[in-house]
This record gives structure tokens, sequence and C-alpha cells, in this order.
């Protein structure tokens, strides 16, 4: 859960989700579909994501490891991308059985290095300082998100479900003050109850002129919430990686809201931009 500490257990169910992600992926990837199949709203292709995914494991895998490595961008959207295209460049392996066991040998990698060294242990990573469980999270929205790419561009089922979505609410939630879009949150100030459907567990977003802080509710900043947004689980995912309206959910009812200002549901993905 967000802002707070993995047991063994937990820590045990992360890393598994992690490795049945990855052989999901790589499932699909060795499925014989076509890797220059373009995805949907996006410059890759299959295989360029697939790539992607093998690159950004290993990174992940190495910060796992203590590598001192050099910054991967600055956090930014525009920085993120143009590592991200540069890293492309370099690596130009686009075979899908290659590269699906390229996605799988490196989660195991990240699952065997983190095995050995404390969760809360800090790392830095392309999204700024964390813990190294919020890490694992990071790898597991990653995966799941461009996971789902793939697989809306092949129009193959996607792998994400209820469960992953609260294993990578760690990561969103350390990363939403990160990726707050400054021009379109202005000196906003305002408090967010956020919570999925189907849990009792919610969290705080507040907004005190344009900053943002986000905490468990039962840890989070005192006070009553202007707004309560309760979302379908993989709906709330696919809102926060930027793949789905959140009008459209609103309209489907896969989004309810209500409280003192309930309009700023509608608004709320906006001041977000993700990387």
């Amino acid at each position: 859960m967000a802002g707070q500490l993995l047991d063994v257990r937990g820590r045990q169910e992360l890393h598994d989700e992690v490795l049945a992600a990855a052989e999901d992926i790589a499932a699909l990837l060795r499925s014989g579909v076509d890797g220059t199949v373009r995805i949907p709203e996006a410059e890759w292709t299959v295989a360029e994501a697939a790539a992607h995914l093998v690159l950004a494991n290993a990174l992940m895998a190495e910060i796992a490891a203590g590598v001192d490595l050099p910054p991967y961008g600055n956090g930014t959207p525009e920085s993120l991308a143009g590592a991200n295209a540069a890293s492309l460049v370099a690596f130009p392996e686009r075979d899908l059985a290659v590269l699906a066991d390229g996605v799988l040998d490196q989660a195991r990698a990240y699952v065997d290095a983190a095995g050995e060294r404390p969760g809360t242990e800090p790392v830095v990573t392309p999204m700024g300082p964390m813990r190294l469980d919020t890490l694992g999270s990071y790898l597991l929205t990653h995966m799941l998100g461009h996971g789902w790419d793939i697989a809306r561009a092949l129009r193959r089922p996607h792998m994400v479900d209820r469960r992953r979505v609260e294993l990578c609410l760690p990561f969103l939630f350390t990363a939403m003050p990160r990726v707050v879009v400054p021009d379109v949150v202005g000196e906003l100030t305002a408090t967010f109850t956020l919570g999925l459907r189907g849990s009792r567990d919610r969290w705080s977003a507040r907004f005190t002129s344009g900053s943002l802080e986000v905490a468990p509710k039962s840890g989070g900043p005192a006070g009553p919430s202007d707004c309560t947004i309760i979302s379908e689980p993989v709906t709330f995912f696919l809102i926060a990686l930027g793949r789905c309206s959140p009008w459209g959910a609103i309209a489907r009812g896969r989004v309810l809201a209500w409280g003192r200002r309930p309009r700023l549901a509608a608004a709320f993905a906006t001041y977000f931009r993700a990387p």
C-alpha cells in the first residue's frame, strides 16, 4: 500500500507478480504476432515497445543491484522520451522471440537483485528517489503499461487486473507529485480522496497553492475532502498512465465522484502528465 512498508509476504507477492507480468508479455511476443504493427496513438511498433521493455527492465535490475549509473533523463516526460529514443537507437534488436527472452530474463535479474537487499533501501531512479520496493512497483507499472499497449495493438487480451493495479499504487502515488503540470494546476488548493472500487483503502491528495502531497487517508492531511473519486481499478490504472479518457470513464460509470466540489473530478487527470 502507498506510504506503507511491505512485509515479507507482500514483497514476495510483488516479486511474483513482476515475474508473472513478464511471463505474460513474453508469451504474447512469442505467439507468432507481427512486430511491425504500430502501437495505437504512439510512435513505436510492437517490436520497439518490446525492445524498450528489455532495456527498462535491465535498467531497473541494475538499480536494484546497486550499480552506479549515469542519469537517465531528469524525470520530466521530455527528458525520459529523449533517453528512451536514444536507447532504442543503440539497441537495434527487433526479433520478438529474442525480446521475449530479454523481458523475462531482466525481470528475473531484478527480482534476484532486489531479493538480496532491504525493501526500505533508498534508490535513485529515472522518476526520482524512492524505496527499493517502490522501484519494484515502478517496474510492474511500467511493464503493465507497455504490455497493455502491445496487447491492444495486437487485439489480444491484456494482463492488467485488480491485484496488479493494487501493487502498482505505491509507485503511482509516489510519482504523482512529480508529474504535476504546473500550467494546468496553477494555484489550486483542494483536497481529493482517492480509492478503488471494492476496496476500503483511501488516499488523500492535497493541493496547496499548486503543490501536491499524497498519503494514505489514515495518515494523510487532516480536514474535509473537496472531491472523492472512486474508480474501477483497471480504469484507474489506465487513466493514471494516460491510456484512458477520464471523461469517457465517468460517462460509462467506471469513475464515481461526489463531495463539495464534484466537478473537480473530470479535471483531476489533466493535472498530471504521464512520462
